[in-house]
């Protein structure tokens, strides 16, 4: 199963705690703190590889956890810091924040890797908190949490060039005789449910043509199955509109030929300005006198038009040449925007805390309050002292001052609860 799109979420692994800790050595008495920090958790990199085709790997598991770090060790030692997890996707992966649609990166380039989610960052443990005065803390800091986010994982192939068309057009016959590749081929509608992609080789050229399931009427709306697969079209540098010109069908070439063009334009307009060459197929089926037409009526509208049998391979050389000539002097196109410098992704300085007011209670939240939180030792009245200064620092008091704080209220943080005395 051709597998290119997926929803999935990722986890930065937690930073490790810092520690309590005091040196206990034989004949060495009152050593002191020697608490060591905690270690980084692991960084969420998406990691391009050619060895993939598709984004089969999403298909079964939708969640990935980076590992935490490590806490610290007594000794003044670290712990170890979380390992990175790399998650390879195939060239050509475009990922979007899932809640705000945001691009946050297209991998276009081989071996390419991109930080998606930042590992937090260890916690400091109590050799840190030592100074004239308070000689043996017995407090240490927690672990910042890692970055977890919900993203929409899209593929779009990288090909040259693209085969559209309507179903039985003979994209895919073409395809089959023109390269290596070997799409499923038959008399009915939809023979192609996914893109294919072959390698073909002209004289000293080579590149890459992609099959795109044909596209019907209204695909750009969601009908058929054209909107499944018209993005892998956006990163083509060269289309080639494959046409059935037999009138078999009793179809008209020139309506089916607008068809196509409609539906690129209303899935994205810029696609009208690719260069695109018709290959008017099934040749030796078709009435002279109508491929007479069709070939002057493309060709006054500024097409090159190359007649073709690719059942036969006949006219098959002439049009691989001119698509060999042509590529060189088209830039690749741009599918997506760049990723912004500043992005959700970015790992910033965010406010310390927050206050809002739930059922006559203040609560107090953010990151850091969680990490201060769960470091503090109630229990010891240094360590108390401790928080009961740093929350003034950072502006907690003045904050719920302007809040309307009185007396008596009660104030929550996280698992901590306190009566607020002025």
């Amino acid at each position: 199963m051709f597998i290119d799109r997926a929803k999935i979420t990722v986890k930065a692994g937690d930073g490790g705690n810092g520690i309590v800790s005091f040196h206990t050595e034989k004949n060495v008495p009152n050593g002191g703190p020697d608490g060591g920090d905690g270690g980084k958790g692991g960084d969420v990199i998406f990691a391009a590889t050619d060895r993939l085709s598709s984004l089969q790997p999403f298909r079964f598991k939708r969640k990935f956890q980076a590992p935490n770090g490590e806490d610290g060790k007594n000794r003044k030692r670290a712990g170890r810091a979380g390992p990175d997890l790399r998650i390879e996707v195939p060239i050509g992966t475009v990922i979007y924040d899932a809640k705000t649609n945001e691009l946050i990166a297209d991998i276009v380039n081989n071996k390419e890797e991109i930080v998606i989610a930042k590992g937090g960052k260890g916690g400091r443990g109590n050799i840190h908190f030592v100074h004239s005065v308070r000689q043996a803390p017995r407090f240490a800091r927690t672990g910042i949490p890692g970055e977890e986010f919900e993203l929409n994982v899209e593929l779009k192939l990288i090909a040259d060039v693209g085969l559209v068309g309507l179903p039985n057009a003979g994209k895919s016959t073409l395809l089959s005789v023109i390269s290596a590749a070997k799409p499923k081929i038959a008399d009915y509608p939809f023979t192609t449910l996914e893109p294919v992609l072959g390698v073909v080789s002209v004289d000293d050229s080579t590149f890459v043509v992609a099959d795109i399931p044909g596209i019907i009427e209204g695909a750009s709306g969601g009908a058929g199955l054209g909107l499944d697969f018209l993005r892998h079209i956006e990163r083509t540098r060269l289309l080639i509109h494959v046409v059935d010109v037999s009138g078999e069908d009793e179809s008209d070439p020139i309506l089916d030929f607008d068809r196509i063009g409609n539906e690129l334009s209303q899935y994205n307009e810029n696609l009208l300005s690719r260069p695109r060459i018709i290959a008017a197929n099934k040749t030796d089926r078709a009435d002279p006198d109508q491929l007479k037409r069709f070939i002057s009526e493309v060709r006054d509208r500024g097409f090159e038009v190359f007649p073709i049998s690719a059942a036969t391979k006949q006219g098959t050389d002439e049009l691989l040449r001119e698509v060999a000539r042509m590529l060189p002097l088209i830039p690749k196109p741009i599918a997506v925007q760049p990723v912004r410098e500043e992005r959700l992704y970015t790992f910033t300085e965010q406010a310390p805390f927050s206050i809002r007011k739930e059922e006559n209670i203040f609560i107090v939240e953010g990151d850091w309050v969680r990490s201060l939180s769960s470091s503090i030792n109630f229990d010891d009245t240094e360590s108390l002292s401790y928080f009961q200064r740093i929350i003034r620092k950072k502006g907690i008091i003045s904050t719920l001052k302007a809040e309307g704080i009185q007396e008596g209220d009660t104030v929550r943080m996280y698992d901590v609860e306190f009566e607020y005395m002025d």
